[in-house]
């Protein structure tokens, strides 16, 4: 029987709250920095604000060059987003499994410090890896969704 923490919500809304803010940014920007001269505006006071003599201020080239930079960001978080989306935490019978990379036998895991996982969501576990190092493995619960039952089974496993 195996356990699956997968991505949280919580990140997956972040991500998403981010490419949204990023896009209406950019959209604000171009219509104040484009589109508030003509007649048809809402804001043609921004631009008869911010344009003296034909020459733009500082604040309008910034809305004028901006909208690219915020659309790159948006961009990049989506192919974020996109690349993080599937991670996910198993724990089958033999092994706990991280993200499809990283795989920690239960024969190796030497503790589980569980002391902040009431309060701040993480625990920590301490295994030897293949070449006979300590390593320290954090999961949070801001990363992962279901890590209560994770923690429950790995607990049973280790105490076996």
């Amino acid at each position: 029987m195996a356990i699956e923490a997968l991505y949280s919500k919580y990140n997956k809304t972040s991500f998403k709250i981010g490419i949204v803010l990023c896009v209406a940014v950019a959209i604000i920007f171009a219509y104040d920095g484009y589109l508030s001269k003509y007649e048809w505006s809402l804001r043609r006071s921004f631009y008869e604000e911010h344009v003296k003599d034909g020459k733009p201020d500082f604040d309008m080239v910034f809305n004028q060059k901006s909208p690219l930079v915020f659309v790159a960001f948006a961009a990049v978080l989506t192919a974020w987003f996109r690349a993080r989306k599937n991670k996910k935490v198993i724990a089958d019978e033999n092994e706990l499994i991280i993200s499809d990379k990283k795989r920690i036998s239960y024969d190796s895991i030497e503790q589980i410090d569980k002391t902040y996982f009431e309060k701040k969501g993480f625990f920590v576990i301490t295994y030897k890896d293949k070449d006979g190092k300590e390593v320290r493995h954090k999961l949070n619960e801001r990363t992962y969704d279901n890590l209560a039952a994770i923690l429950e089974y790995l607990v049973a496993k280790i105490s076996a």
